[in-house]
């Protein structure tokens, strides 16, 4: 392909979490752009993954592949690069910027990454076909607390299903959610909306840096939870398990420290 536009998903930390595709992929595009807005790379800075490469990476902001059209303009006269975090194709973000490209006829290419959504599963045990709907979390400010991330875990509750529930990042501000502010948000939510989402007996579990070297899974009741210092932040996922087969139970009292008493 000597024009078109390649996604090449990063994976979830360092060089090597990336395929050798993408990587000799990468090395063939005359230009690359590299977005971390809607996730991170743990592990390497952008300058170690020029390197690794061997080309120069433009970095681009969220708003920046939303609102222009400059990405795909270039791909219809030369070979670019698009890369990301975890998944390319995991974002909306991403996958609109795919639909501009064909739109405009432009050839597409993709180098699909490892990314949390089947990343947290695995590292805890759990059968990825038993999550419900995935929800994202937004920071508590200026009174902002939607219901709807209540709504739709307390749905899958409901159903006997996992949740998965993705914590903010303000990467302008290099702020990122903690698992503590997600417990407390949820505390919140339920003495606001009090649908028996959550109490200080719900098991939930905190995937942190997975995949990396740093990785941390903790699982425990969630008002002790509150009370710990470290939960392996600050990139994490905060799993509210649902209905567990024996196996996941064992799983988690094996890999996170969940309370013996799950598979009694």
């Amino acid at each position: 392909m000597a024009k078109g536009l390649v996604f090449v998903g990063l994976g979830l930390s360092g060089i090597g979490g990336m395929t050798v595709d993408g990587l000799e992929a990468l090395r063939a595009c005359d230009r690359i752009y590299a977005e971390f807005y809607t996730s991170k790379l743990i592990d390497t800075d952008l300058s170690e993954l020029a390197e690794a490469i061997g080309k120069e990476l433009t970095p681009v902001t969220r708003e920046q592949v939303e609102e222009g059209r400059f990405i795909v303009l270039e791909a219809k006269k030369s070979r670019v690069g698009f890369v990301a975090a975890g998944d390319t194709m995991a974002a909306t973000t991403h996958l609109d910027l795919r639909i501009q490209a064909a739109e405009e006829g432009v050839p597409i290419e993709i180098h699909h990454g490892i990314s949390v959504f089947s990343a947290v599963p695995s590292a805890l045990g759990l059968q990825p076909y038993k999550f419900g709907r995935t929800v994202t979390l937004p920071f508590l400010e200026d009174g902002y607390h939607p219901r709807s991330p209540y709504d739709n875990i307390l749905e899958n509750k409901l159903r006997g299903l996992h949740s998965m529930v993705l914590l903010d990042i303000r990467e302008d501000e290099s702020r990122y959610m903690t698992a503590k502010q997600a417990l407390e948000w949820l505390f919140e939510g339920e003495v606001k909306w009090q649908g028996g989402l959550i109490n200080d007996d719900t098991l939930v579990c905190v995937a942190s840096n997975v995949g990396s070297r740093s990785e941390r899974l903790t699982a425990g009741y969630a008002g002790e939870m509150l009370k710990r210092r470290d939960l392996g932040d600050p990139l994490s996922t905060l799993v509210l398990p649902g209905t567990l087969h024996f196996m996941e139970a064992y799983s988690l009292v094996t890999f996170a420290g969940a309370p013996e008493e799950l598979i009694d």
